[in-house]
């Protein structure tokens, strides 16, 4: 029977697999410090067969570079032995919300996200330290190689001393952020869809360098916007030469699939079809006439440029009428003359079929004019104006102070609009307050949407002369998930009647260690006198709950499904989503029990690899599957 790895996915060893697809003769082996053969890439065969031309030795190329740029990417690349354990009494509706708030390191969060949500985020939004001399930045451990990282990576998590500060004095100032931001970025769009986006907060003090890793990360040609926010602060010391009073949105999109939302409706008005700002030259297509009758107000449009040869200003200006029309009573209406150049209209042809119903024809002094009416919805401007979401946080906390500088609900709800729809998943990784799941139940609630969020937060300590922590909020976490009750609460009590069933809930997860002792991770290393470990690789300290949403994890199921738990032969059986997962971690299992789990027909089932009363059962575990409930997966922790 196989085991699940408990653990995140190896990036590293994913990235090779895609490589040896492509270029198979570019795989090799190498032998480490420690005598143990990897499979490895020869980069300079790979370099070659990516170039047209002889590569000899290093180029010269245009590329982002700082110091720890490697570390940072090795950093993305490992697995960790973590997982995420569920918190139902700090959740409010746990059993039936699609929402989910997990406390804890944000680039672990990120790689255990890896395989459940890969491809299934449709928009991002993060407002991470902006990097000004006063900020903490997250100090990342870097692994010297993959099995020592393991081991590191499943010790006793460190909570809020993960973050260090970074003055402006230090000499990796600027590097270290980049180092930070850098694996967090590259995970995120991992897990963005095809048409996703990305809209990152940030200021003057790193904004030039975010701009250039997001262009490595996402592509220069996925770049939308340098959004500016307009806070409206009033800087006025001595020492202000110039004041600051903007913010920016970088905006992303994940491919050339992504589609952005005209929400800004146009006031109807009429406007000119022969506005067209170039002559008819450069788009022949475009030189159609249209016959209007000036009794029956019918119009028809013919394409007949370049029909017969009747010149209007040289040989290349060619227009034929059509008699019959003519006869008929229908006036000949053309794109005109401008400064000698015949001009064209600014619709094509199947576009003015498209939107014919849209046209108004009247009398003018040179004849007859062509308008469209005008109406739907502009793309939307860079220029944002919401100000500081102080005072909606100050309300919602009985006018306490709670969190300094947080972005308002309106701001949030803008970008929603243009980078969301209804039913997307939104995660923010940076959530602070929470002003992300804020506007998300809000929009819910305006638009009657259904979109899920996935907040991250650290359990940063609190300020212990703050009035967060005076009030009683310990961390920035806490603070978060109250933001969410509260928030909730008030939404639905003002939307009760139009949004009553609106999805006010979350589940809350906490990054810890992995649920499996270390013996599970490197058996290989156990001595025959400790065999005995491995009878119990389960740390005590761990409930089936905790055992099952690592589980989730590992198989990559969706940690938002419902979970039904039901008793059977006095074994307690985790059903999650009707049959996407059965689950049983207790021990005395039996043939009979397993042939009562066959029936459910489940696609995926696990069991404790120590629950089988003999070793025959565990055997016939499989079999009885493959009989009863053949497309079932069986596996073990």
């Amino acid at each position: 029977m196989d085991k699940l790895k408990m653990q995140s996915p190896n990036l590293v060893e994913a990235n090779i697999d895609k490589i040896a697809e492509l270029f198979p003769g570019c795989i090799t082996e190498n032998r480490d410090e420690q005598g143990v053969i990897h499979r490895s890439v020869d980069f300079d065969l790979l370099h070659q067969e990516l170039s047209p031309v002889l590569v000899e030795g290093p180029q010269e190329r245009y590329h982002l570079n700082w110091p720890g740029k490697r570390e940072a990417l090795l950093t993305a690349n490992a697995p960790i032995a973590k997982t995420l354990r569920p918190c139902p009494g700090e959740s409010v509706d746990f059993d039936n919300t699609k929402n989910i708030f997990i406390e804890g390191d944000n680039l672990d969060a990120l790689k255990l996200l890896q395989e459940t949500y890969l491809g299934k985020v449709r928009m991002i939004y993060i407002d991470p330290p902006y990097n000004t001399g006063k900020d903490l930045l997250y100090e990342d451990d870097f692994a010297e190689d993959i099995e020592s990282f393991k081991i590191r990576s499943n010790q006793q998590d460190d909570g809020g001393k993960r973050l260090v500060s970074n003055t402006d004095t230090n000499g990796r100032f600027h590097s270290d952020w980049l180092t930070m931001m850098y694996p967090r970025l590259k995970l995120s769009r991992n897990l963005m869809r095809d048409d996703g986006v990305i809209f990152i907060s940030i200021d003057d003090s790193e904004v030039a360098s975010l701009r250039k890793i997001c262009d490595e990360i996402f592509g220069a040609e996925n770049f939308l916007a340098c959004m500016v926010l307009i806070t409206g602060a009033n800087q006025s010391g001595e020492g202000v030469k110039i004041q600051t009073n903007t913010e920016y949105c970088l905006a992303y999109a994940n491919s050339n699939q992504t589609t952005i939302n005209r929400v800004d409706k146009v006031e109807e008005s009429l406007r000119s079809l022969n506005d067209a700002p170039t002559p008819l030259e450069t788009r022949p297509d475009m030189g159609y006439t249209i016959y209007y009758h000036p009794v029956t107000k019918e119009f028809i449009p013919v394409k007949d440029y370049n029909k017969d040869k009747i010149y209007l200003n040289n040989e290349n200006d060619v227009y034929t009428n059509d008699e019959s029309l003519i006869e008929k009573g229908f006036v000949p209406i053309r794109p005109g003359i401008r400064n000698n150049k015949l001009h064209r209209w600014r619709w094509g042809f199947d576009t003015f079929m498209e939107r014919k119903g849209e046209i108004v024809i009247t009398r003018s002094k040179n004849g007859y004019s062509v308008s469209f009416t005008q109406s739907g919805f502009n793309a939307p401007k860079n220029v944002l104006n919401y100000g500081s979401g102080t005072i909606e946080v100050k309300a919602l906390f009985d006018g306490v102070k709670i969190f300094d500088f947080p972005k308002s609900v309106a701001y949030l709800n803008r970008l929603l609009s243009i980078g969301s729809s209804p039913s997307d998943v939104i995660l923010d990784f940076f959530a602070g307050s929470a002003t992300t799941a804020h506007a998300v139940m809000q929009l819910n609630a305006e638009d009657g949407g259904k979109r899920q969020f996935i907040m991250v937060q650290l359990p940063e300590p609190c300020d212990e002369k703050s009035e967060a922590f005076k009030a009683g909020y310990k961390t920035i976490a806490e603070i978060g998930k109250e933001r969410i009750r509260r928030a909730g609460k008030k939404i639905k009590a003002e939307n009760i009647t139009t949004a009553p069933d609106l999805d006010i809930g979350f589940r809350v997860f906490k990054v810890d260690t992995s649920n499996m002792r270390d013996v599970y991770y490197t058996p290989d290393k156990l001595k025959q006198e400790n065999l005995e470990l491995f009878k119990d690789h389960i740390k005590p300290d761990r409930m089936p709950e905790d055992l099952l949403f690592q589980v989730l994890i590992d198989w990559g199921i969706d940690l938002s499904l419902p979970v039904e738990l039901k008793i059977i032969d006095e074994k307690t059986i985790f059903i999650v989503d009707t049959n996407a997962l059965v689950a049983c971690f207790d021990k005395g299992v039996t043939e009979e029990f397993v042939k009562k789990l066959a029936a459910y027909n489940p696609l995926r089932v696990v069991f404790r690899d120590d629950a089988f009363e003999s070793d025959a059962v565990k055997i016939n575990a499989e079999q009885i599957f493959k009989l009863l409930s053949p497309g079932t997966e069986v596996k073990s922790i």
